[in-house]
This record gives structure tokens, C-alpha cells and sequence, in this order.
């Protein structure tokens, strides 16, 4: 029984930010993966790639993480371009890969089942219930509200979302995502609209204005701690975020500590390119600081 499998595609990303242009691997399970490998918890990777980008799952690997991969016939290839605010970027999709099926996932056993779709139809609204039944549906909804119309990445609605989200626990989203779930840009009401739903926590990031989150019965305000150097690349902090939020939540940890917990490490992360690669010192150790 592992305590936390995140399912998601490996992505090969070109990020395009005022510092650098950087092809690297990308993706929620990367970043997910390299944030929460060094905490102590047992984990699981399941992810889909193709074989000619297979050096970033033995690179993975070779980090000590274990990784349930099945092939694909392309990798998913993104390109990100962030304006000089890294709140804010724009995305195009320049190739796809193959939908996870409920057969490879359906003997995995977790506490927390991480869901990290980048497309509408990567995991279907029947893998989500299959999940739910063997532990806890956590899910970074992003993915459900991205239309690639000639290779260009647009917001749109997800047209399952009531029947989905009933099976899902934790709710991860943006200002924007939570906005276009729901209609409304109100985070409060916006929260309290996704819980009545069927979710039970509902964790609404909220870029440099920190985060907010729901259990049903209150809320909790969680501040983005300032970089202690400049701001380089914002790719993964929120996958980063979630991987400090769900290890805290495996320890039982308040929602307030977790929160804070994970709104350190995501500013760690947003100090350099690449995924989070420090330890859980490391983020005490900023909380401490900022204290």
C-alpha cells in the first residue's frame, strides 16, 4: 500500500520565460515526483511516455523514485510562454499521448490517488470513480479545462465535473480554474459551490496572493511567503504545492500547517528552473525565517 500515487503523462515542455528558453521534462507527475521524493512516505509514480523520451522516467528513477510507466506512442509536448508577471502565461500543445485505462491502474493500491490530467481526456470520469473506491481522489483539475484548438490551449468548461467531482476529496485549483468551474470569482462562494458538489477539501491557489482552503466548515488563509531571492521560473509550483500539501495531510497535519507547509516549498521551487529537488529541512527551515 503505497501512501500517495500520483497518475499523470510526463510531458517534454519548452519554457519561454524573460531569463531563458529551457526544453526540459515537465508535467504534474514531475514535478509532483521530484517535490515529494525526499519526504518520508512510501510513493508511487504511474505514468505513460514514449520511448524516446524514457531518460526522464531512468532519470526518475535513478532519483529513487518508483515509477509504474506504460508506453505511449508520443510524450506530451508543451510549450509554456510566461509573461514578465509569472502568474501569467500561455500554452500550446505541439503533440498528445495515449489515455490512461482503468486496466493499467487497477491494481494499485494507495492511501491518496494524485490525479494530474494535462488534457481533457487523459483520465475519464470512470477512472476517477474506480480510484475512489480503493482510497482517496486527490485532483489538480487543470487538465479538464484545457481545449487545444490548432495546437493553442484555451479555458473552457468541463462538461463532467458533477458526476466527477462527487468522487473527489481534494480539489486543487487556480483563481482562473476555480473561476471557470464554477462562474464565479468570488473564492468563498466559489468554494462553498465546489463543496456542496461532493468535494471535501477544496484548496484554491492563488499565485503570489497566497492560497485558500475549504473543509466545508471553515476557511483558511494560507500566505505566499516571499522569495528570499529573485523569481525565475513559476512551471510545477503548484504541483509542488500539492506535493507539500498531500505529505502533510498523510501526517494528519492541520489544514493551516499543511498549507503553509506547502506555500514554502512551492516559493523554494519558484527560485530556480526545474522541479523542487530540497528537503523537508529545507522548508522548515523557511517557515522558521518567516516566522
Amino acid at each position: 500500500m503505497y501512501d500517495v500515487c500520483c497518475i499523470g503523462h510526463i510531458t517534454l515542455d519548452k519554457i519561454i520565460t524573460r531569463h531563458s528558453v529551457v526544453e526540459m521534462a515537465g508535467g504534474t507527475s514531475f514535478y509532483f515526483s521530484n517535490a515529494i521524493r525526499n519526504m518520508d512516505l512510501h510513493y508511487l509514480l504511474a505514468t505513460s511516455i514514449a520511448e524516446t523520451e524514457m531518460h526522464f522516467v531512468n532519470d526518475l528513477r535513478n532519483n529513487d523514485i518508483e515509477v509504474n510507466v506504460v508506453p505511449s506512442a508520443h510524450t506530451v509536448f508543451f510549450e509554456n510562454n510566461y509573461a514578465e508577471n509569472q502568474d501569467y502565461r500561455t500554452q500550446s500543445v505541439l503533440q498528445k499521448s495515449d489515455a490512461f485505462t482503468a486496466t493499467q491502474l487497477i491494481n494499485i493500491q494507495a492511501k491518496i490517488f494524485h490525479l494530474g490530467p494535462l488534457l481533457a481526456d487523459d483520465i475519464s470520469t470512470g477512472i476517477i470513480k474506480l480510484l475512489s473506491q480503493k482510497g482517496k481522489v486527490s485532483l489538480d483539475v487543470q487538465g479538464y479545462l484545457r481545449k487545444v484548438e490548432n495546437e493553442k490551449v484555451f479555458s473552457v468548461d468541463w462538461p463532467e465535473k458533477k458526476e466527477a467531482l462527487q468522487y473527489v476529496h481534494i480539489l486543487k485549483a487556480n483563481e482562473t480554474e476555480m473561476e471557470t468551474l464554477t462562474g464565479c470569482s468570488d473564492v468563498a462562494q466559489a468554494a462553498k459551490i465546489l463543496f456542496a458538489w461532493g468535494v471535501k477539501e477544496i484548496v484554491i491557489t492563488l499565485g503570489s496572493k497566497g492560497s485558500v482552503i475549504y473543509d466545508g466548515s471553515g476557511f483558511y488563509t494560507i500566505p505566499a511567503f516571499a522569495p528570499t531571492t529573485s523569481v525565475v521560473d513559476a512551471t510545477g509550483c503548484g504541483d509542488t504545492y500539492m506535493a507539500g500539501y498531500l505529505y502533510q495531510r498523510i501526517k494528519e497535519k492541520s489544514f493551516q500547517q499543511a498549507g503553509e507547509f506547502a506555500a514554502a516549498m512551492a516559493t523554494l521551487k519558484i527560485e530556480f528552473s526545474g522541479p523542487f529537488t530540497g528537503s523537508k529541512k529545507d522548508v522548515e527551515d523557511l517557515l522558521a525565517k518567516c516566522r
